[in-house]
C-alpha cells in the first residue's frame, strides 16, 4: 500500500506527470517532457521505458533542432474521446484517440428552432453512427467534450440565456448527454472550445496566452491564460460582445445600448446590405463577395474589423495576450478584416501591449469548436485509469 512521501507514491506521481504532459500535448520528445514536468532526463527516460513496456505510450524516432530524438505519444488504443459541437445551424461530432489523432468526423444541419430533446436525440444518433463506423471499442471511451453556443454556469452546469438556441435555456447539457451515452461528459461554450481547438491543433500552437474571437450570431472570446482556459467564477469570462462602444447605439439583447455585438454580429450587420444586395445574405456570402471586390461588402467588413479591434484593444490593455485568433466565417476575409483589427489595436491599445500582439486567422475554420471539444475531453480525463488499465471501469460503455 502506497503511503504519502514513500518512494512508491513518488514514482506513481512522476508516472502521472509524464502521462498528463503527453496527453495534453499529443506528443513530446523526451527532452520536452523533462522541461514540461521538471523531471530529470534520466528519470524521464526510465519512466518512458516503463510506460512503453506497459503499452501505455508509443515511442517513434524523430528529430529536434537537427538532432535525433524520440517522440512519445499515448498508445493509439489507450482510449477514445468524443467531441460534440452544437452550433447555430449545425451539429458536428468527432472521434479521436489519446494520441490526438482524429479518427472520424461528420457534420449535419441542425434546425435552430429544434427543441433541446431533439438536439440531444440527433447528437446521440450521430455519435452512435460514428462509433459503429470506426469500429472502436466502446469500453475505451474515456469521455465526451460538448460545446454549446451560450454561457454555462460553472457550479450547476446549466445553460444560461442564449438567443442562438432559445429552447435550450435552463437545460443541463452535460448531465443529459452523460445519461444518454453512459460516459463522463464535460461541457463548455463554443468560444472557449474554439480557443482550445486552435491552442492544440491550430493557430494558437506554441503560445500560452491568447484570445480566440468568434463572430457569428453573437460575439464571444475564449481566453487562454498560462495555457489554460479562463472561465471566471461564474463561467462568463470572455463576453467581449457586451463591451460598450456607443452609449447611444442600438439596443442589445443584454439590455444595454451600443454593445460591440450590435456593430459586428451577423444579425446586425447583414441588414446594412439588404438595400443593395437583397435579402438572403449570410456572413459567408458577404465575405465571398468582399474577396471578389464588392465595395459595399468590403466596407462593411472593414467597419466590423475596426469595431472588433476596439474590443481586442481592451483585452490587450487588461490581459496582454501574445496572440489573438479570429474564428468563424469572418476569418475567411483574411486581411480585409485583419488589417482593420490591427489598425484599431494600434490606435487604442497600450503601445507595449500592441507591439507584442499578433493577430491571426484561425487555422481550423468550422472545425475549431469540435476539435476543442476533443481537447476538453482529453484535458478532463484522469491519468490513473490509464496507468491502472481500468479505463472501462472509469468510463462504462454506452447504455
Amino acid at each position: 500500500m502506497e503511503t504519502p512521501g514513500s518512494q512508491s507514491s513518488l514514482h506513481r506521481a512522476n508516472l502521472e506527470r509524464v502521462v498528463r504532459a503527453v496527453r495534453l500535448a499529443g506528443s513530446l520528445t523526451q527532452a520536452e517532457i523533462a522541461r514540461t514536468t521538471g523531471l530529470s532526463a534520466a528519470t524521464v527516460s526510465n519512466i518512458v521505458r516503463e510506460l512503453k513496456d506497459g503499452g501505455t505510450v508509443e515511442v517513434t524516432p524523430t528529430s529536434a533542432g537537427g538532432r535525433r530524438a524520440r517522440s512519445v505519444s499515448l498508445s493509439g488504443d489507450a482510449g477514445i474521446v468524443i467531441g460534440v459541437d452544437f452550433g447555430h445551424t449545425h451539429l458536428r461530432v468527432a472521434i479521436g484517440n489519446l494520441a490526438h489523432q482524429v479518427l472520424a468526423e461528420e457534420a449535419e444541419p441542425l434546425d435552430v428552432d429544434a427543441s433541446a430533446a431533439q438536439g440531444f436525440d440527433r447528437a446521440e444518433e450521430l455519435v452512435e453512427r460514428l462509433v459503429a463506423a470506426t469500429g472502436v471499442d466502446r469500453t475505451k471511451v474515456a469521455g465526451v467534450g460538448l460545446g454549446v453556443p451560450g454561457p454555462i454556469d460553472v457550479e450547476s452546469g446549466t445553460l444560461g440565456s442564449t438567443s442562438i438556441l432559445p429552447g435550450w435555456t435552463g437545460t443541463k447539457p452535460a448531465e443529459e448527454m452523460s445519461r444518454r451515452l453512459g460516459v463522463p461528459v464535460h461541457v463548455d461554450n463554443d468560444a472557449n472550445l474554439g480557443a482550445l481547438g486552435e491552442l492544440v491543433w491550430g493557430s494558437g500552437r506554441g503560445v500560452k496566452d491568447l484570445a480566440y474571437i468568434k463572430v457569428a450570431s453573437g460575439v464571444g472570446a475564449g481566453l487562454v491564460i498560462d495555457g489554460k482556459i479562463y472561465r471566471g467564477p461564474g463561467g462568463t469570462a470572455g463576453e467581449i460582445g457586451h463591451i460598450t462602444l456607443d452609449e447611444s447605439g442600438p439596443v442589445c439583447r443584454c439590455g444595454n445600448r451600443g454593445c460591440l455585438e450590435t456593430f459586428t454580429a451577423a444579425r446586425y450587420v447583414l441588414p446594412l446590405l439588404e438595400s443593395s444586395h437583397g435579402t438572403g445574405l449570410t456572413m459567408e456570402s458577404v465575405v465571398r463577395l468582399a474577396r471578389d471586390g464588392d465595395p459595399g461588402c468590403r466596407r462593411v467588413i472593414a467597419d466590423v474589423g475596426r469595431h472588433i479591434g476596439s474590443g481586442v484593444a481592451n483585452l490587450c490593455n487588461l490581459l496582454n495576450p501574445s496572440r489573438v485568433v479570429l474564428g468563424g466565417d469572418l476569418a475567411e476575409a483574411g486581411e480585409l478584416v485583419l488589417g482593420p483589427i490591427r489598425e484599431s489595436v494600434g490606435r487604442y491599445a497600450i503601445p507595449s501591449a500592441a507591439r507584442q500582439l499578433s493577430v491571426l486567422p484561425g487555422a481550423l475554420g468550422g472545425r475549431a469548436e469540435v476539435l476543442g471539444a476533443l481537447a476538453l475531453a482529453l484535458s478532463e480525463m484522469g491519468d490513473s485509469t490509464l496507468l491502472d488499465g481500468s479505463l472501462a471501469v472509469a468510463a462504462p460503455a454506452f447504455t
